[in-house]
């Protein structure tokens, strides 16, 4: 059984999830706190995203990459 990604009903919902996931990544110290925050984020925002959050880029260039 796949899960589905989960649909936002606005941009600003989308934005403010990432913002806390951005967070979370920003407060890891280690490679395991990195593995536990993308496991419980990649089925609802992908890979894409968190990869790109992972690596810096602005949650507004992120959140507008619809898809």
């Amino acid at each position: 059984m796949v899960a589905e990604r989960a649909t936002f009903a606005s941009l600003a919902e989308e934005r403010e999830y990432l913002a806390g996931v951005s967070a979370e990544l920003d407060r890891c110290q280690t490679k395991a706190d990195v593995i536990e925050v993308w496991k419980r984020h990649y089925l609802k925002i992908g890979h894409r995203k968190l990869g790109r959050l992972l690596i810096g880029r602005p949650i507004e260039e992120i959140a507008k990459e619809r898809g």
